[in-house]
C-alpha cells in the first residue's frame, strides 16, 4: 500500500510499505477514505518529536470502511464506515472507567520509555513516534486499529467523511479545551491560536455559553477565519501587545479563561520568544512556551487555564509565581476522544456545527508532502489540509 513516511526533519515521502495485518483479537483492518494533516503532526516534521525512525507511518485523524475483524470485535462489521479516534484506549483499565481515555494503562507497549520523562505513560497514539507506542499511522491507504472494540465508531447513512473526520481529534480537543474552561453564562473566553484546533475551540466556547470569545493570531486567513465562522473578536498579536489589549476589552479584570491552542513552537515579538529560540537551538530547551506565558499573566484573577497545544518536554521562565498568587485553575491533556465521539455526533447532526469550515485544501495522499509544506509555511491561505487516499 502507499502511506506518507517519515524520513527526518522536513522529509516525508510516500513509499510503498507492507499491508496492516491483524495482530490481534480485538484489531480490525480498515480502508482509508480521508486523512488529514493535524498541527502537532508539524512537531514531528520539524524533528521535535524523539524516537522517530525512518519510514515510520505519519498520521492520527483517519477514518474510513471496515475491511476485516478480529474475532473479539463485534461492535461493528465489515463494509461499516468508521471514524477512529487518534488515542488508542483498552476501555477496561482504570483510567478508561474513568473516562479518561488519553491516559490508557495498557495501550502503549514502550511505557517504560515515557516514564523515564514522565514518571508514567500515557495511551499510545497513532502515527506519533515510538515514544508512544510506535504504531502505524492512518495517512495511508489502509490501517490496523487496536482496541477496534472500543475505538471505531460506526457513522450513520446521509454524512460525509469531511462533516465527522475531524471527530478523530480536532473537534474534540478544541471541545475538551472550551469544556475544561468551566465557562459560565457570561463569561470571556481568549484563545490563543487560530490553527484548526483554536478555530473548534472558539466554536466549543459558545456552544457552552460564553458570552464573548477573544481570539489572536498573527495569520491573517486564521483571523479571518475566527472573525467570520467564529464569530470570535481577533487580534493579530504582532500588532498589539496581548495583555494590554485583553485588560483593555475587559475593562481591566482580563478574561475568565484562557486556551493556550498553540503548544510548544510558539512564534512571539518579544526578548523572551528569541531566548526560546537560542535555548531550543542549543538543547537547553525543548519548547518554546510564548502563548503559554502570555495566558498565565493575561488570565484573570481566579480564572481558568486550559491548555491544548502539545508541549513534549521541558519549558523555561514560566510565571508561576503569577500562576500561584492569581489563584488560577490548570487542566490540559491530551483529548479523551471516546468520551466526545457521540455526544459531537450528536451536535453534527441536529445541525450546531458543520466541521467542514475548516477545511481549505483536499490533496491526493501522493501529495501529502506539498501538504506538509503548505500547511508547515502558511502559503496558499492553507489553514486544515485534508487526503484522500
Amino acid at each position: 500500500m502507499k502511506a506518507v513516511c517519515w524520513h527526518g526533519a522536513n522529509d516525508v515521502r510516500v513509499d510503498t510499505v507492507p499491508d496492516p495485518k491483524i495482530l490481534n483479537p480485538r484489531d480490525a483492518i480498515v480502508k482509508i477514505t480521508s486523512t488529514a494533516i493535524c498541527g502537532s503532526d508539524l512537531h514531528i516534521y520539524d524533528g521535535y518529536i524523539p524516537t522517530m525512525q525512518k519510514g515510520d507511518i505519519l498520521g492520527h485523524e483517519f477514518m474510513g470502511e471496515v475491511v476485516e475483524l478480529g474475532s473479539a470485535v463485534k461492535n461493528v462489521k465489515v463494509g461499516d464506515r468508521v471514524v477512529v479516534p487518534f488515542t488508542i484506549s483498552c476501555g477496561s483499565c482504570f483510567f478508561c472507567n474513568r473516562d479518561l481515555w488519553s491516559l490508557c494503562d495498557n495501550s502503549n507497549p514502550n511505557a517504560w520509555l515515557v516514564e523515564k520523562q514522565m514518571g508514567h505513560s500515557p495511551a499510545g497514539l497513532f502515527g506519533y513516534s515510538h515514544l508512544f507506542g510506535g504504531y502505524a499511522g492512518g495517512q495511508a491507504e489502509y490501517a490496523r486499529v487496536p482496541f477496534a472494540d472500543v475505538g471505531l465508531l460506526k457513522i450513520p447513512d446521509g454524512l460525509t467523511d469531511e462533516q465527522v473526520l475531524f471527530l478523530t481529534d480536532i473537534f474534540p480537543t478544541g471541545y475538551m479545551a472550551a469544556e475544561n474552561c468551566n465557562i459560565k453564562p457570561g463569561d470571556i473566553v481568549a484563545v490563543w491560536g487560530c490553527g484548526p484546533v483554536g478555530q473548534f475551540a472558539i466554536k466549543s466556547a459558545y456552544m457552552l455559553g460564553a458570552e464573548r470569545v477573544i481570539a489572536f493570531d498573527r495569520i491573517p486567513e486564521r483571523l479571518q477565519m475566527a472573525k467570520e465562522y467564529g464569530k470570535a473578536e481577533v487580534l493579530n498579536y504582532e500588532e498589539v501587545n496581548v495583555g494590554e489589549a485583553l485588560k483593555e476589552m475587559t475593562g481591566g479584570r482580563g478574561p475568565d479563561a484562557c486556551i493556550d491552542a498553540v503548544g510548544m513552537e510558539a512564534h512571539g515579538t518579544d526578548f523572551m520568544a528569541f531566548y526560546d529560540q537560542v535555548k531550543q537551538a542549543v538543547r537547553l530547551e525543548t519548547d518554546r512556551p510564548t502563548a503559554l506565558r502570555q495566558v498565565i499573566v493575561s488570565a484573570a484573577k481566579g480564572g481558568h487555564v486550559s491548555i491544548a497545544g502539545v508541549y513534549g518536554g521541558f519549558l523555561d521562565k514560566i510565571p508561576m509565581g503569577a500562576a500561584m498568587n492569581k489563584g488560577l485553575t490548570f487542566k490540559m491533556g491530551q483529548t479523551n476522544v471516546h468520551r466526545y465521539l457521540r455526544p459531537l455526533l450528536e451536535r453534527i447532526q441536529n445541525g450546531e456545527i458543520d466541521p467542514t469550515f475548516i477545511i481549505t485544501h483536499t490533496l491526493p495522499l501522493e501529495q501529502a508532502p506539498h501538504g506538509y509544506e503548505i500547511f508547515k509555511h502558511k502559503k496558499d491561505n492553507c489553514i486544515k489540509v485534508v487526503l484522500k487516499p
